[in-house]
């Protein structure tokens, strides 16, 4: 047994939802992490005596929920649907609350560019807003690292200046981008709340875990000097075989 808490993002095993958590429990997750977005995953879909049920039918298989996906894709810089967003966010934090996790992870959108005022400001002030949100129902909202640098997601996160809005560290996807993703882990240490454990060839195709440009001897080398005590996510969005694929990831990562 590895010192890490690991999970699997349940939605990737392609195996619905019921038969998803039976294989996570099957191969050994320590957790699992779930799309909330639609689906009998929502929170329209599930009623107060669901939620409780749902809830012990986890801690039957002895899973923990690592969190919930709360990805809509569609980010906070877009006026047309930000009304939208704050308040999925928040039916989303609910559910969190319900479920027994107190991470919700998204993502807060490409940034524009740096003279748009209008589209920071309202980002700052919608994220400001599920942050009190999230802090009042012990609940931390977290963007998946990605599509900015550690160091411009660390300037965003100061502006946002809540406590609830965290970060979702995916070593994989700032890889790929070309992005330090051991440096990264410094930069952001103090809102790091939950990871993902995904591998890509840097500016090409995501592969099965240790195969790829993520160096995870490092990458958790670094996640531990900062005294990291979450779950590491099993994420694989791509292959032919993703339950064998995910099973080799969990191997690999109790290797460490």
């Amino acid at each position: 047994m590895g010192k890490w808490k690991i999970g699997i993002l349940v939605d990737n095993l392609n195996l619905g939802l019921e038969a998803g958590i039976e294989k996570a429990a099957e191969l050994g997750a320590d957790g699992v992490q779930l799309y909330c977005t639609g689906g009998e995953m929502s929170p329209g879909a599930m009623d107060a005596e669901m939620r409780k049920a749902f809830r012990r039918k986890l801690e039957s298989f002895g899973l923990a929920l690592s969190a919930l996906c709360g990805d809509t894709f569609k980010g906070f810089f877009d006026a047309a649907t930000i009304d939208a967003q704050v308040a999925d966010a928040k039916s989303f934090i609910d559910l969190a609350v319900d479920l027994g996790t107190n991470v919700v992870t998204t993502h807060f959108g490409r940034f524009p560019k740096a003279g748009d005022e209008a589209a920071w400001k309202m980002a700052i002030d919608a994220l400001k807003t599920i942050g009190a949100y999230a802090a009042e129902h012990g609940v931390f909202y977290a963007s998946e690292t990605g599509l900015e640098s550690p160091e411009d997601l660390l300037e965003f996160l100061e502006k946002v200046a809540s406590p609830a809005i965290k970060v979702n560290y995916d070593p994989a996807n700032l890889c790929a981008r070309g992005y330090d993703h051991i440096a990264g882990v410094g930069i952001l240490k103090d809102y790091i709340v939950h990871t993902h454990a995904k591998d890509y060839k840097r500016h090409g195709d995501e592969t099965p875990l240790g195969q790829g440009d993520v160096d995870y001897p490092k990458y958790l080398a670094a996640l531990e000097a900062t005294g990291y005590g979450g779950f590491v996510t099993i994420e694989r969005e791509a292959g032919d075989n993703i339950v064998e694929d995910v099973a080799k990831a969990l191997e690999f990562l109790r290797g460490f």
